[in-house]
């Protein structure tokens, strides 16, 4: 793992909901950061719970959950889950990872 990946590095997590298909795998894998909302796609909430539902808003990935939510957008059907470095904004895990 090259230093720029380090395990330490801060993590945010977006959803792009035109690619959404309400699946809601990822709620079922990380509720504390996805959830469903009344129109039926999947949005990354806060610490404080709240949705977060400006298109591209992003969360800080927490740490213990981060094999959730890689795991989340392993099995999303719409390929709409994305993790990117915080610093940087280099996707590492998601449709457009390397």
């Amino acid at each position: 793992m090259s230093e720029s990946q380090g395990a330490g590095e801060a993590l945010e997590v977006w959803i792009d909901q035109d690619l959404c298909t309400g699946d809601g795998i990822c709620a079922q894998y990380a509720p504390e950061v996805f959830e469903l909302d009344i129109d039926g796609l999947a949005y990354v909430k806060g610490s404080d719970d709240e949705l977060r539902q400006s298109p591209g808003a992003t969360v800080p990935v927490p740490l213990p959950l981060l094999t959730d939510i890689v795991d989340s957008v392993k099995e999303c059907p719409g390929e709409c889950i994305h993790v990117r470095r915080a610093a940087d904004r280099v996707e590492v895990y998601g449709p457009a990872a390397d």
